[in-house]
């Protein structure tokens, strides 16, 4: 197989599935690429590429026997150092350990093991989740990927968690938002980020900021693979690919709300105007 990070995670599933790509051969790839960067972009708090190895194989030994655990498996994943997640400390960007019921997994971190995702490590983050430019006074902040020269804030507090996807390490990221600590991160990346609506995924396991605003949430290359991931953590759903499956495949029909004047007074270096082109583009039927 190639440069199975090309394609979208569905596809690589269902290759996963179909015996033609291997899971650990995917992990390897993944590996390859955070150790091109070596440490310069600082996306992981913790990088396991042993761990990593380790969760591929358990995957490659299902499929072996036409076990189907969920439609994530073997899909390389990283973790915000927000979430417990069993075998590894958490520190959520601070330099002390927490509590040891910080090392067990909550609900959706298990339905991610559950499904035989390949864990690649915890990221950084802005210590406690406090700020949205990716800043941290005890660790330093992860490069943006997009400058080489200029080190550009990757957005925050999920600040690992674009630069993962961006390097090549994961596929499927997960962050937390409470005020944009997913979205943030995803738009400076140049990534996708879903902030869930409160309640819809547990925050079991999680290091709480706020108790009323905090979602886990999860960071794509794309918004397919946002859906299809979305789809398989969801309980209402539990399967990406029965989600594609019932996903229009047109836009007849749809309507876009356009938020009032307040949301356009002080958009700064042409912002506006290039919003404005976008909502005139999605309004304009697409011409073959």
């Amino acid at each position: 197989m190639g440069d199975a990070f090309s394609l979208p995670i569905a596809e690589i599933a269902a290759l996963l599935g179909e015996g033609k790509l291997k899971a650990r051969a995917l992990a390897e790839q993944a590996i390859a690429n955070h150790e091109r960067f070596g440490s310069r972009l600082m996306a992981y708090s913790q990088w396991a590429p042993e761990h990593a190895r380790k969760c591929a194989d358990a995957a490659d030994a299902a499929f072996a026997v036409g076990s189907r655990a969920g439609s994530l498996q073997g899909i390389p994943t990283s973790i915000k150092d927000l979430f417990a997640v069993a075998g590894f400390p958490t520190y959520a960007g601070s330099p002390r350990r927490l509590p040891a019921k910080f090392e067990i997994d909550g609900p959706v971190v298990a339905n991610l093991r559950a499904q035989l995702a390949t864990v690649m490590g915890k990221t950084h983050m802005v210590e406690f989740a406090f700020g949205g430019t990716g800043q941290n006074a005890h660790y330093g902040s992860p490069r943006n990927p997009w400058d080489a020269t200029a080190h550009r804030s990757p957005g925050g507090s999920s600040s690992g968690a674009g630069v993962s996807l961006c390097e090549g390490s994961a596929l499927l990221a997960f962050g937390t938002d409470t005020a944009a600590s997913v979205r943030l991160p995803a738009a400076m990346t140049g990534n996708a980020g879903l902030k869930l609506t409160k309640g819809r995924w547990s925050t079991e396991g999680i290091v709480p900021l706020s108790f009323t605003l905090d979602t886990p949430g999860i960071l794509a290359r794309s918004m397919a693979d946002a859906a299809f991931s979305f789809a398989a953590l969801d309980p209402d759903h539990g399967d990406g690919f029965a989600f594609l499956r019932g996903v229009p495949t047109g836009i007849d029909g749809i309507r876009i709300g356009i938020a009032d004047p307040w949301f356009w007074e002080g958009c700064e270096n042409g912002i506006g105007d290039i919003v404005r082109r976008a909502i005139d583009s999605l309004a304009t039927p697409a011409r073959l």
